[in-house]
């Protein structure tokens, strides 16, 4: 009986018709003989479950010489229905294609016009926090290549969206609640149908990106873009459409000092000093200093100094991400009395290690009565890491980031009459310190939009020189060019007419 059951799954690609007769054929008395001792079953195969049908028919038939013509002749019609059954239910998917892009690229191009764009301005970036940032100004044109006289449009439009998108969203596989887009700017360039001629047409277009707006990140709880969309729509023809990505960025303004933090580890003595710079970049290696004091302690009563020995030390950088995950009008709750559906979000959160290393040397140690350890860390985000800068928008975003530094230290004791003789006490602590840096893109040479003013030179005087001149000039004639008719050849000289004027001197 498991053998059949086994063969039943098996076959999934046979019909019904065919499992049915094949069942009737092995439980038929008249197939199969009586006098057997034993009954074979079926062997395993790796092939399809037809195969393994046909042999096992094979096996539960009689000899040949005690079947009938009629009942041969039966079975070889069962074998051909069985074999086209499983043609037949084969499946095939011409039309399946893996990967959407492909479709995309195939789209229909226009062949008598073309749009593309250029960028004028330069990378948009924000320079300060979202409070004090007067935004990025981005500026371009659009260049719409026409290939014929006389080509007629009949409108041509553009818009710029950020589109944030929740990869875990409020309510799974609803797309309003996972994408979120808002419009920025638009323009309409042709309004109205319009014939072009065969050149290529320049619309320029401008737009200034408010500080408060989010900067471009793809991260794990969700990601931020700016799409730049235009599309001209000919008379004839498929629509010519354009897609691009502005790559939006913020920059910080790295303190001239490094930052100065002190922490004190009770009950012990040790005090911890750490020099480090809150901004990070990540693509540059940052450095911390750290000195240990208080490792030391002398028992005059006991005749014995303590010392605390640094084994180990480990540093991490943390990425903090918090979001929340808006409902659309369909899943948010609606509020009893009006009847209309209420704000509501979900809060994700998600924190992960961008960089971490654990050293157990490279540190100076002093134990003298005034000992103290003293010691300086290079750290860096590896390339293949891609971490999100830091980043706190209107809509309840943000990603922060801090700087993680453990130690473990070991306590020993030793004689004051001998001091090298050193014994282990079995005490260890793990002192840990927490400290919030910046994660931002770097600035490079450029400055705030604001900021590009024109030079001004300051020993230019406000008025043009004078110049003195004492030659006098009775008179001056003025001579003014008459127009000649449309009927005068090119090749005559103008005349002039001469007007009388009063006399004037310098």
């Amino acid at each position: 009986m498991p053998h059949r059951v086994v063969d039943f799954f098996r076959s999934s690609n046979d019909s019904i018709s065919s499992i049915k007769a094949s069942v009737q054929r092995r439980t038929s008395p008249a197939a199969t003989p009586r006098n057997s001792r034993s009954r074979e079953r079926p062997t395993r195969n790796s092939s399809y479950a037809s195969s393994i049908d046909e042999g096992a028919a094979e096996q539960t038939q009689p000899p040949l010489s005690t079947v009938a013509p009629a009942k041969m002749s039966e079975l070889a019609k069962e074998k051909e229905k069985h074999k086209d059954a499983h043609n037949h239910h084969r499946l095939s998917f011409p039309s399946l294609h893996i990967g959407g892009s492909k479709a995309q690229k195939d789209q229909a191009q226009n062949p008598n016009a073309s749009l593309d764009w250029k960028i004028e301005s330069p990378p948009a970036v924000m320079h300060g926090d979202t409070e004090s940032s007067t935004g990025a100004l981005v500026s371009g044109q659009l260049l719409l290549c026409v290939k014929e006289e006389d080509y007629e449009v009949d409108s041509f439009d553009a818009k710029l969206e950020i589109r944030v998108t929740q990869k875990k969203p409020f309510a799974g596989h609803c797309q309003s609640c996972s994408t979120q887009t808002t419009e920025l700017k638009s323009w309409s360039f042709l309004s109205e149908p319009s014939a072009l001629s065969k050149r290529t047409h320049e619309f320029p277009f401008s737009v200034l990106l408010e500080g408060h707006l989010p900067a471009t990140t793809d991260n794990s709880i969700l990601s931020v873009r700016y799409d730049f969309t235009a599309e001209a729509k000919p008379k004839t023809g498929p629509p010519m459409k354009l897609f691009k990505t502005i790559d939006v960025k913020r920059s910080l303004p790295v303190a001239e000092l490094p930052h100065h933090s002190v922490r004190i580890f009770p009950p012990t003595n040790i005090a911890a000093s750490v020099h480090y710079s809150q901004v990070v970049h990540p693509i540059s290696a940052e450095t911390f200093t750290l000195r240990l004091d208080g490792i030391v302690k002398h028992n005059p009563e006991a005749k014995s100094v303590e010392y605390w020995k640094l084994k180990r030390l480990s540093w991490k950088l943390e990425e903090n991400l918090e979001t929340v995950a808006p409902a659309c009008e369909k899943h948010s709750p609606k509020d009893p009395e009006t009847g209309l559906p209420t704000k509501k979000g979900i809060k994700r959160t998600d924190t992960r290690t961008i960089a971490h290393a654990d050293l157990h040397s490279g540190w100076k140690s002093d134990y003298s009565p005034s000992g103290n350890i003293e010691m300086e860390v290079e750290y860096q985000i590896p390339s293949s890491v891609k971490a999100a800068c830091d980043m706190k928008s209107n809509d309840g975003t943000e990603i922060s980031h801090q700087l993680v530094v453990e130690m473990v230290v070991v306590q020993e004791y030793a004689p004051t009459a001998h001091p090298k003789h050193i014994t282990p006490t079995g005490v260890a602590r793990i002192l840990r310190m927490h400290f919030g840096v910046v994660l931002t893109e770097r600035a490079g040479l450029g400055v705030s939009w604001d900021n590009e003013a024109p030079p001004i030179y300051q020993d230019v005087p406000p008025s043009p020189p004078s110049y003195s001149c004492n030659i006098p000039y009775e008179s001056v004639d003025d001579l003014t060019l008459s127009r000649q008719s449309h009927e005068e050849i090119r090749g005559q000289s103008p005349v002039y007419e001469e007007h009388a004027s009063s006399t004037s001197s310098t």
